[in-house]
């Protein structure tokens, strides 16, 4: 008799670290991980694009592109068809103050953006611009590229997922360069999605689809 209770004891405890492993939060996770690259950096010159309409002779400007590939690992919850319905990027890019003498060393912009449509254990990638303006305000020249700007940053959400993931130009993270007292942040220097750009219609399934915004 005791022998069958030492026994059953024996197999309770032998099965605490599994009930421990699938705890609430780990069977509730729709995404296990979510993997960023560092971000890459390409000049993209205004697309040429001509309808029935009076045609027009113009010299196309570069854009700066910034781009990561992202990839989200299946949690325990993950949905059945390999979807999950929204992740979120805020972007920040950093550029060397040459304007504002009285003002930090870098100025700061920020970008949040929301996709839809999101595909689970698949590569994708996201993308933010700055407009040939920009570039040429900033910097005070026409050509756009990886010395126009000083860091490239951002933190991806999903809801669901184990823990946001940072990604940056600037190797290791510790603390975020984003939240150094040298940033400036200002508006007047905007960034933009893709789809305010006019490469909205190109590239259509290499990046996620971008939530509209509500008016």
């Amino acid at each position: 008799m005791k022998s069958s209770r030492a026994l059953s004891n024996l197999v309770r405890l032998s099965l605490v670290p599994a009930v421990v492993a699938l705890s609430p939060v780990a069977l509730s996770q729709t995404v296990k991980k979510i993997e960023a690259s560092d971000p890459t950096f390409e000049d993209v010159r205004s697309p040429s694009i001509e309808g029935n309409t009076v045609k027009k002779s113009w010299k196309p400007k570069d854009w700066l592109e910034v781009e990561v590939k992202v990839k989200l690992e299946p949690g325990r919850a993950a949905p059945r068809d390999g979807y999950v319905d929204r992740l979120t990027v805020r972007w920040y890019v950093a550029v060397e103050n040459k304007i504002d003498k009285a003002g930090q060393k870098y100025f700061l912009m920020e970008k949040e953006v929301t996709h839809v449509n999101v595909p689970l254990d698949e590569d994708f990638y996201l993308s933010c611009y700055l407009s040939p303006a920009t570039i040429k305000r900033l910097t005070g020249r026409d050509r756009a590229g990886k010395n126009s700007i000083t860091a490239v940053g951002g933190e991806i959400s999903v809801v669901g997922a184990a823990a946001p993931a940072r990604f940056t130009s600037q190797g290791n993270i510790g603390k975020p360069w984003w939240q150094s007292p040298t940033m400036q942040r200002t508006n007047k220097y905007p960034l933009f999605n893709k789809n305010e750009t006019p490469f909205k219609f190109l590239w259509w399934d290499r990046y996620l689809e971008i939530e509209a915004e509500t008016r």
